[in-house]
């Protein structure tokens, strides 16, 4: 008997290193990141994640990959993809706590498993998982003052922050301030200096906020410019619209520019007002219709540029003058009306 319960208790031991063997890999990654909720409700049975389940065929899902590369986000694909994947099953709640934990670009992986997952994510924009994920993402600085106060959900303001000042596309004399959305110039005699945002357009329509929270000097230049257009330049000029890569209105005296000529003044209406400084100026590119417009408030000031070419166009600016502050938020689609 004591030899019989002897090897019932050395095979017990084996099952358990086994189980240990197959999840230990993958648990110890999620606790690193600090994600193991996401192991536990996508395999609430515990065993390894792709284990087949008893009374189905032996189809399975393999087993993800966390190491190098892999992340919390291909556990959710592999285990909501098919219909064994215990993940498909879970409640939207339960779901929504799991997906709180991830990053946006594996929240993009697990919108693609299901509808289910997809209307979990999208359905609500000011859900835990948007909340939890601006928390993480954007300075607080962003979220207590009133840059983002035309932003009316999370996911839009996680978008935003997407759409902001690159820090690795703007001239060495400018930096992007903490909260992320707004470029400081710094006091650089004969310079012009300009940004662009992280992310361009080449279809589709867009709307993005820019206002000027300093003085203008002789030159302040909104609009957008591809690739290519540089973004510093010596003296004091117009540096977007100064060749055929850019397009830009200039604020201080109301001039369009595109290729190194002036393309008329902007508004086209007498007298037209000079802006004022910290006031908010949408601009509206539509790819679809080739054309940039603007607007001040509520007031549609009219397409600025036709016939813009179908080629990757950023939001850019460009300033000259010294200590000025430029803040640039992305609202995403134009509502039309």
């Amino acid at each position: 008997m004591t030899s019989l319960a002897g090897a019932q208790s050395h095979q017990a031991q084996g099952a358990r290193r086994l189980k240990r063997t197959v999840t230990s890999g993958a648990q110890r990654n999620l606790e690193r990141a600090g994600r193991a909720p996401l192991l536990r409700a996508l395999n609430p049975h515990g065993g390894a994640t792709g284990a087949p389940r008893r009374g189905r065929a032996s189809r399975t899902v393999p087993a993800p990959s966390l190491s190098r590369g892999g992340g919390a986000g291909d556990a959710c694909a592999a285990a909501g993809s098919g219909s064994a994947g215990a993940g498909g099953r879970l409640p939207s709640r339960v779901l929504e706590l799991v997906f709180s934990y991830l990053e946006l670009s594996e929240l993009r992986s697990c919108a693609l498993v299901c509808k289910h997952w997809y209307r979990c994510l999208h359905g609500d924009e000011n859900s835990e998982v948007w909340r939890s994920l601006c928390a993480r993402s954007l300075a607080e600085e962003a979220l207590r003052t009133d840059i983002l106060c035309n932003l009316p959900s999370y996911k839009a303001k996680v978008r935003a922050f997407q759409h902001a000042f690159s820090t690795n596309d703007c001239s060495r004399n400018v930096y992007i301030k903490k909260n992320g959305f707004t470029l400081h110039r710094n006091p650089i005699a004969q310079s012009t200096d300009g940004a662009r945002t992280k992310i361009g357009f080449s279809e589709g329509r867009h709307a993005w906020e820019v206002w000027w929270e300093g003085p203008l000097g002789t030159v302040a230049v909104i609009g957008i410019a591809t690739k290519r257009a540089p973004m510093q330049c010596q003296g004091y000029v117009a540096l977007l619209g100064s060749d055929d890569q850019s397009w830009g209105w200039n604020l201080v005296d109301n001039n369009l520019l595109h290729n190194g000529e002036v393309n008329g003044s902007f508004p086209q209406c007498n007298n037209a007002p000079k802006y004022q400084i910290g006031e908010r100026i949408r601009v509206i590119l539509d790819m679809e219709d080739k054309t940039l417009a603007f607007e001040r408030g509520y007031e549609f000031l009219g397409v600025a540029f036709r016939g813009l070419p179908k080629v990757c166009l950023y939001p850019a600016v460009s300033a000259v003058y010294g200590n000025t502050e430029v803040t640039l938020v992305y609202l995403g689609k134009p509502l039309d009306g």
